[in-house]
């Protein structure tokens, strides 16, 4: 069993990197309510972001799963390959988790990979577009954000904290809690609260299209200007008369502000846009 997180730090003679938001969680009720979420098992692979002073990753290698650890501080790769490195069962990435190929992760696997991890504040956005980026080749994410991100995620169309980024992970993922984390759990002490929450693959996804980056760019577009009406939220990536001929085809009113679209919505505007951009492409 690994030694705590405060007992690591001092042990090693290390402190938190501030400027990277490095808080490491020292609670074991939620390092276990994390593992058992994550279904590790023999023969399955989880794949932890920030394995940090392994303070989970212990865990979940005492489950027999077969875990890849991402880490991209040399400091604490050093204390990992030290604790945990002549464990057979674990392999140490030394790299930045948001380049990270994910994808590669799932080759030789029966069964799509597990994704855990605790997310830096600043490098959530980043790190969940990373992964949707490979949605389809993973299987449940498990992972500790900010606990407003985690109440805007969870948030439905209509709510003021619905946006962008619910849109995109609510499309193809369903979103459940696991269990809070007060600030009290980390050392050093963060000044929010956390929550772990789960993405489960939806059994189908809600809105197929055929250009992913062009449906993130669209939703991007229209949350930007979230307070206007649809047809001039669209304004970053089509003019009025481009956006409305998209409404129409997708059967959207044009008149409702961004926030009220579902997922569906938007896709079915996505593939208005590339409609019209197939049929421009016919015509030349």
């Amino acid at each position: 069993m690994i030694a705590s997180a405060p007992t690591l730090l001092r042990r090693y003679g290390l402190s938190a990197r501030h400027s990277w938001g490095q808080n490491f969680l020292h609670d074991p009720r939620i390092h276990q309510a994390i593992v058992a979420a994550s279904g590790a098992r023999p023969g399955k692979r989880v794949v932890e972001i920030g394995a940090g002073l392994g303070s989970l990753t212990g865990p979940l290698l005492e489950t027999g799963a077969d875990v890849w650890g991402i880490e991209r501080d040399r400091d604490l790769c050093t204390v990992l390959r030290a604790e945990l490195g002549e464990l057979p069962n674990f392999t140490l990435h030394e790299a930045d988790a948001v380049r990270f190929d994910y994808g590669a992760a799932a080759e030789g696997c029966e069964e799509p990979p597990t994704i855990v991890g605790n997310l830096p504040y600043q490098l959530t956005g980043p790190l969940l577009f990373a992964l949707l980026a490979v949605h389809r080749r993973t299987g449940p994410w498990i992972v500790m954000i900010q606990r407003e991100v985690a109440d805007r995620l969870c948030a439905e169309p209509g709510s003021r904290t619905y946006g962008g980024i619910t849109v995109m992970l609510s499309r193809v993922r369903r979103i459940s809690l696991v269990t809070q984390a007060p600030r009290g759990c980390f050392v050093p002490q963060p000044r929010v609260d956390s929550t772990v929450i789960r993405l489960d693959p939806l059994p189908a996804i809600r809105g197929e299209v055929g250009d992913e980056e062009g449906l993130r760019l669209l939703v991007q577009a229209a949350f930007q200007r979230r307070r206007k009406v649809l047809a001039n939220a669209l304004g970053g990536v089509a003019t009025r008369e481009e956006a409305l001929a998209w409404c129409a085809a997708a059967g959207v009113d044009p008149r409702v502000r961004p926030e009220r679209l579902g997922p569906e919505d938007f896709a079915a505007l996505q593939r208005a846009r590339e409609a019209e951009a197939g049929a421009a492409g016919t015509t030349e």
